[in-house]
C-alpha cells in the first residue's frame, strides 16, 4: 500500500471513530469536499463541522471494496451504513476521489447512492 493510500485509509478509520483529529490531519486547510448532489464545502473548518454532522446520530460503518491510485488521485469504492435522526437506519454504497496535493488530500469527491 502506497504512502497515499494508507493516509486515505487512515482518514476512513478517523470517520469509522468520529475522530476529528485524525481525519483533519489528512487534509490541506483549503481542502474542497463536493459530496455530489447535496454540498460542498470549503476549509478545515467546514469539513470538520461535516465529520459530525447533526442530522445524523453515532459514527457510520464504512467498508472500504477497492482502493485504486493514478497520478494524484485515490480513488476508494465500497459500501456503508448510518443512522439519521429522522429517516432512521440506512445504507449506502460510495465512491470517493481523493486528489492530493504532496502528502495530503487537497480535495475530496464524494458520490453517494442509497441502498434499499
Amino acid at each position: 500500500m502506497t504512502v497515499r493510500q494508507q493516509i486515505v485509509h487512515g482518514y476512513f478509520e478517523g470517520f469509522r471513530r468520529s475522530d476529528h483529529e485524525a481525519i483533519l490531519a489528512c487534509l490541506t486547510d483549503d481542502v474542497v469536499w463536493h459530496i455530489h448532489g447535496v454540498r460542498t464545502t470549503r476549509g478545515k473548518a467546514e469539513f470538520d463541522d461535516e465529520i459530525e454532522n447533526p442530522a445524523f446520530e453515532g459514527s457510520p460503518d464504512l467498508t472500504v471494496d477497492r482502493t485504486i491510485e493514478a497520478g494524484d488521485v485515490v480513488v476508494v469504492t465500497g459500501t456503508g451504513q448510518g443512522r439519521h435522526r429522522e429517516a432512521g437506519p440506512f445504507r449506502f454504497a460510495y465512491n470517493d476521489l481523493f486528489t492530493f496535493r504532496g502528502d495530503l488530500i487537497a480535495q475530496v469527491d464524494s458520490y453517494i447512492v442509497p441502498l434499499g
